[in-house]
Formats: structure tokens, C-alpha cells, sequence
């Protein structure tokens, strides 16, 4: 948020002001307007001399022979004032034109906390496959530079001054806070039961494609563009119509996609409707963006999904409704919509002109697909289409890791039908794009996905594992008094424990005890608010809580673990009935 402290704009109001490059200038602005953010570059003849600033992309080269940076002198020995931060990206590399990677230097630490963790609700986590890729090249480009061309000066130890920044926004801070991101081990062995990833081994006709797409050079337009593919894709699994009008968005994360998705929303005035019982890092994103919320509550009775009657009830006094929906499976419970259930659904949204989000990315795992049927919508959407509210419209939400059994190889893609939501999105900048060696993979593999045999041999396998996982799974949170919903699909349950409101005694680290006693503890009643961090603390064993799936008391558990991770995890839920019965 910028702010001035002599205006006293409430922290709702976001002010933006283009600055100028040149330092004395930029200086007097600060001055009298005394912004709460600074986002600056560096004029040329600034660049070579001992001045320091921010934003240095411009000036950053990858060579064997690098110009003079003033910033990167004066941070070789000096360390950086705890309200400044360096940005950077590798936009003049010429070796690698489509790397695309770019860091953030502070020695802040609350600076670097607040970043990571608004990256991870707003992106998610960058693909192994693109760590490593970009990790090499960096690390060829650096080897070009030639050795010992100047001494290295002596950085100063000492600690910069520290001077009073001012803080985030309430409102953001309570999302991140409340948010269930990734919880640090410091040093202690933990089991992720809480992230939608795929850890179970990567089929070798995957790892054959992944390899394949990094040995070729010099590869065809035609070889990566994967439009055709995802076309394909979208027609034989949901019946999804497109034309020529579509537009198809791609980006290697698929939280990058719906942020961009709920800015639309917030852009046109809209609300965002999350059924009780939604992927909770997707809310905790629609949150921090502010966008107008709606929680559409759905009951044990029609096992947590959405419902005609529902819709009907909910959406009568919503202005301008954006339904977001998991389909057609359910993430967190592992549940399924029919084909007829959705068809409903969607009658119920084209009543009232709502927008449409249907996230897909955690479907193609089902247990019994023949018993279940499949989807098929273009019958449905065509109807609508032509006789519903002009506002209407359904985009749909993908992701391919699950459905490609990787966690390796991440790909997100979105389709929207209608031209103004295509020029709403195109708005907002800084989508992170897939790869080149990314789009070669995968178009390989969702060709191989529509063969016979082979790949979707490879799949039916896992899906079975999957299954088996999921029984074993609810048969040790039964004998540990949890009551337990059984998935037909996916990756993750959710289940109640029958001991919410017991007290638990847990733990202090040595940080937080703050007095050196490894033994100070304190007491918690279990509830949504604790229960998850009693379980870490306690076990290692790292779950979601209430709070994140929207359903009060049912905790989410993936199991696409390791196996012998698997086998730990489910001796951690012996562990925690024991703690809890003594």
C-alpha cells in the first residue's frame, strides 16, 4: 500500500505515483511526500558510480567481462539499511533469452518473511524442474566471467543502523498470518500432509519426456505450441467447447493464474463465491487482493458440494457473482460431481448471470471412473450460452502435475470464452510463462495420454495406489477417533476429530521460550485455530485445519506421499491419540 503520513489515506486506498529516475530528484519526493513504498531504478551515469538504489535489472550483466555497478560495489562491502531492498532481473542476458528469473536481496528479516509468504499465497511454489533448470544456467553463465579480475573488499560486519519502516497493512498481515503456508522445520524432520503436490516416483515415461525436452535444441514452433493439445484436452475429458475466440493463458503455477483470475473480478466490482469446503490457499489469495467475498455454506447431508437449491438460496442478493467450483473433483474431500449435478449447478448460475470458475487442476484420479461416468458439457453450455444472461460464462482452471504424475513438471492453463474478460485479464502484468523445455514435455506426454496403453496404463496403476492409500489412511483415522469422509478422487480427504475441545500441552522452542529451557511448555484446547499446530509440534506431521478447507472441525489430508513417509504419517496419528489420551 503507498500512503502519505500527511494525509492519512486509509490503508484501503492504494495511491501510485510514477517516479523519477534521477537520485536528487527521487530524494525530494521522499522528502515531502513521504511514501510508504519506493520502487526505483538508476539513471545510466548513476549506475557506474558509487550510488545506490533499488531496482538494478538494467544494469545487471551475466558476461565474462561485466560493466562497473555502483550498487553492486557498495553491497560488496557495505551491508544494505534494514527499509531497503535490491530487485533484480535477468532482462539483459543474451545467452539464454528465454531465462526468466529474477531475485530480491534484503537483509531485513521481516522484509524477506512478508515476501516469501505473500509469493506463496499469491504464486505458490516454483516446479523442482525449473529450480534446477535455472540454477544451471545461472550457474553457466556465471562460469563465462573471468577469475580474479578485482580484489574482493572486506564487507563490513556490523549492522546497519536500523531506522522505523512503515509496517504492511493490517489487512495483509492478518491474511498471512492466518493463511496456512508452509511450515519451517528449523532443523526437525517434518511430514506434508498440507500441500497439493505429487510425491510418489515420477513414472519413467515422464522423467523419458522431462529428458528428452532438455536434450533438444533448436525445436520447432510447432513442437512447443501446446494449444492444440490443451484443446484436445478439454473436449475428451469435460466436453468443454472452444472456438476460435477462446483465449488460452498458460503460466508454470496455477495460483498465478487464479490471483490474475480474482483481480478480474475485483477489477469489474465483483464477488467471489467460495463453497464451504474449497482449496483454502485459494481463498486466503482472494483475500489479500480484497476482493468482495461470499462463503456459500454446504452441509454434511449432500457430502459438502454444491447443490441447485443451494446456488439458488445464496446467490439471490450477490452483485455481480464469480462461483469459483472444484470440479470434477473436489479439493479438499476427495468428492465427485456427476455430470447431471454440474449441469444444475451451472443452470443455477446462468439464472443470475454469474462468471463461472471451474478448477479442474485436481481431477483425472478417480477410482471408479466408469461407475462415476465422466463429464461431458458442451451440450449443456451451448444451451445456456445462447438462451441464459449475456453475463454468463464458464472459464475453466487447469493444472496437469497430478494428471501427469510429477511434481516435477508443473503447467496451469485457462480458458475464457469471453472477449472482455480476455482484455480484463491482459491487464495485469507479470504472469510467470512456461518454459520452452516445459511446453516440449508436455505436449508429448498429453499425446501419449490419449494412446492406449502406455501412459494411461501408467496412470490406472497409480490411481489404484491411490486408493488403497485412501482406505488404509481413513482405517487409521477411524481407529485414532477421527469420523472420516471417503474419497471417490484425488489426493486428500477430510475427516473430524471426536476430540476438538481437549486440552493438549505442547512445547516451547528455544526461540519462543525466550528463557533457554528446553522443557517450558503451554496448554491449548484443541480446536480449527490449533489443531494443526498441536499436531506439527507434537508429531511432525503437518495437516490443513477447519479454517483452511471452510468446514468446521474437518482437517484435510493428502496422501500422494512418499512411501515410507506414508507409513510415518499414519504412525504420527498413533502418536497424537496417545498424547491426546494421556
Amino acid at each position: 500500500m503507498l500512503q502519505t503520513a500527511e494525509t492519512g489515506l486509509s490503508e484501503n486506498v492504494l495511491t501510485v505515483i510514477e517516479a523519477p529516475r534521477q537520485s536528487d530528484l527521487m530524494i525530494e519526493l521522499i522528502k515531502k511526500l513521504k511514501p510508504q513504498v519506493v520502487v526505483t531504478g538508476i539513471a545510466h551515469f548513476e549506475a557506474v558510480t558509487s550510488s545506490a538504489f533499488v531496482q538494478l535489472s538494467d544494469h545487471f550483466e551475466l558476461s565474462s567481462l561485466p560493466g562497473t555497478s555502483g550498487v553492486l560495489k557498495y553491497l560488496s562491502g557495505t551491508p544494505l539499511p534494514s527499509h531497503a531492498a535490491i530487485l533484480c532481473g535477468l532482462v539483459k542476458n543474451q545467452v539464454y533469452s528465454d531465462l526468466e528469473v529474477a531475485f530480491v536481496i534484503s537483509e531485513e528479516e521481516a522484509i524477506l518473511k512478508a515476501l516469501s509468504k505473500t509469493v506463496e499465497v499469491l504464486e505458490g511454489n516454483t516446479s523442482l524442474i525449473s529450480q534446477y533448470y535455472y540454477g544451471c544456467l545461472v550457474h553457466e553463465l556465471l562460469a563465462f566471467q573471468l577469475t580474479d579480475r578485482h580484489p574482493y573488499p572486506e564487507r563490513r560486519s556490523e549492522k546497519s543502523k536500523s531506522v522505523e519502516v512503515i509496517g504492511f497493512s493490517t489487512s495483509a498481515v492478518s491474511v498471512l498470518n492466518n493463511a496456512e503456508l508452509s511450515i519451517s522445520d528449523n532443523g526437525n524432520f517434518l511430514i506434508h500432509m498440507d500441500v497439493d503436490q505429487w510425491f510418489l516416483p515420477t513414472p519413467s515415461t515422464v522423467k523419458a519426456a522431462i529428458f528428452e525436452s532438455f536434450a533438444r535444441q533448436n525445436m520447432a514452433e510447432s513442437e512447443i505450441d501446446v494449444t492444440p493439445s490443451i484443446k484436445q484436452f478439454v473436449k475428451s475429458n469435460y466436453g468443454f467447447p472452444t472456438d476460435t475466440s477462446t483465449g488460452f493463458i498458460y503460466s508454470d503455477c496455477l495460483q498465478s493464474l487464479f490471483s490474475k483470475v480474482v483481480l478480474c473480478c475485483v477489477h469489474e466490482s465483483g464477488t467471489m463465491c467460495f463453497p464451504a469446503g474449497s482449496n483454502g490457499n485459494y481463498v486466503s489469495a482472494a483475500k489479500f487482493l480484497k476482493a468482495n467475498i461470499v462463503n456459500i455454506p454446504t452441509n454434511s447431508k449432500e457430502g459438502f458440494k454444491l447443490t441447485e437449491e443451494i446456488l439458488n438460496k445464496a446467490l439471490e442478493t450477490v452483485k455481480k457473482p464469480w462461483v469459483y467450483i472444484s470440479g470434477p473433483t473436489i479439493n479438499p474431500t476427495g468428492f465427485l460431481y456427476s455430470n447431471k449435478e454440474m449441469e444444475n449447478i451451472l443452470n443455477a448460475c446462468a439464472r443470475v448471470g454469474a462468471r463461472v470458475v471451474i478448477d479442474t487442476s485436481f481431477s483425472g484420479l478417480e477410482f471408479d471412473f466408469e461407475g462415476w461416468g465422466g463429464w461431458n458439457l458442451e451440450g449443456c453450455l451451448s444451451k445456456l450460452s445462447s438462451s441464459g444472461n449475456p453475463s454468463f460464462c464458464v472459464s475453466l482452471l487447469g493444472g496437469l502435475s497430478l494428471k501427469l504424475l510429477s511434481g516435477a513438471l508443473k503447467f496451469a492453463f485457462l480458458t475464457l470464452n469471453q472477449p472482455l474478460l480476455i482484455d480484463a485479464f491482459h491487464r495485469f502484468p507479470g504472469l510467470t510463462k512456461p518454459h520452452s523445455t516445459d511446453k516440449y514435455a508436455l505436449k508429448k506426454l498429453l499425446a501419449l495420454r490419449e494412446q492406449k496403453g502406455g501412459m494411461l496404463d501408467v496412470v490406472m496403476e497409480q490411481i489404484r495406489n491411490l486408493e488403497i492409500r485412501a482406505k488404509r489412511l481413513k482405517e487409521a483415522l477411524e481407529k485414532c477417533g477421527w469420523d472420516v469422509l471417503r474419497p471417490c478422487a484425488g489426493v486428500s480427504m477430510v475427516a473430524k476429530p471426536s476430540f476438538l475441545d481437549k486440552a493438549v500441552k505442547l512445547s516451547h522452542s528455544l526461540k519462543d521460550a525466550g528463557n533457554g529451557e528446553k522443557d517450558a511448555t503451554y496448554e491449548v484446547k484443541l480446536n480449527d485455530a490449533t489443531i494443526r499446530e498441536a499436531i506439527a509440534k507434537t508429531t511432525g506431521l503437518c495437516i490443513n485445519s477447519g479454517s483452511w478447507t471452510g468446514i468446521p472441525g474437518y482437517c484435510r489430508f493428502t496422501f500422494a506421499l512418499e512411501d515410507s513417509e506414508f507409513e510415518q504419517a499414519l504412525a504420527c496419528l498413533v502418536k497424537f491419540k496417545s498424547i491426546i489420551d494421556n
